[in-house]
């Protein structure tokens, strides 16, 4: 099961020295293979992505994805765009652009329209108890969607601990998502 890494701005500060620092030492310790620099209300986010894509790149079997943004992720040379459930319109420009396409969605609806338009992958939430989430579906839901939509599926949302990624396991996932899991050691 692959491992997806977003970031947060809670786990790091904006200074671009120990971000990247905090940034190497969690994915030296985590090995995760795909990874995700978000962070929604940094003003210097070009910036900030350029030493998010920079640290990944010290890792060589790390795929490496920006937020939102297909032409910042085009320019910097990132592996790929993560795009919201509210882009569903961008992921023909994002391929068009030669990035790989990770799409958010919630539904069976939204995971069966982002395949026909063209994504990559997809992460389906939330699966567990997230703040300001909304109810989680659960593992039975993601193992339907897995069955029913043969795309690449990310599960996300409320994956913590290392029960939570064996309980996903029954379904199967191309992979899980998430930022807690990564860093739940950070602050203790």
């Amino acid at each position: 099961m692959k491992k997806y890494l977003i970031t947060s701005r809670s786990f790091y500060t904006d200074t671009p020295p120990v971000f990247r620092s905090i940034l190497h030492e969690r994915l030296a310790k985590t090995l995760p293979d795909f990874v995700l620099y978000r962070d929604p209300v940094e003003p210097r986010y070009a910036e900030m992505a350029e030493y998010a894509l920079q640290t990944c790149r010290a890792f060589e079997n790390i795929k490496a994805f920006l937020h939102k943004d297909a032409a910042l992720a085009k320019k910097l040379h990132a592996d790929g765009v993560h795009l919201t459930s509210k882009q569903f319109g961008e992921i023909a420009h994002a391929k068009d652009l030669g990035l790989e396409v990770i799409v958010s969605t919630h539904t069976l609806e939204e995971l069966y329209h982002v395949k026909e338009l063209g994504a990559d992958y997809a992460t389906f939430s939330p699966i567990f108890s997230t703040p300001g989430k909304g109810e989680p579906k659960g593992v039975e839901a993601l193992k339907a969607a897995i069955e029913q939509v043969n795309m690449k599926i990310f599960a996300l949302g409320g994956i913590v601990t290392p029960e939570h990624v064996q309980q996903i396991s029954s379904a199967s996932p191309y992979g899980f998502a998430s930022i807690r899991y990564f860093y739940e050691d950070i602050n203790g």
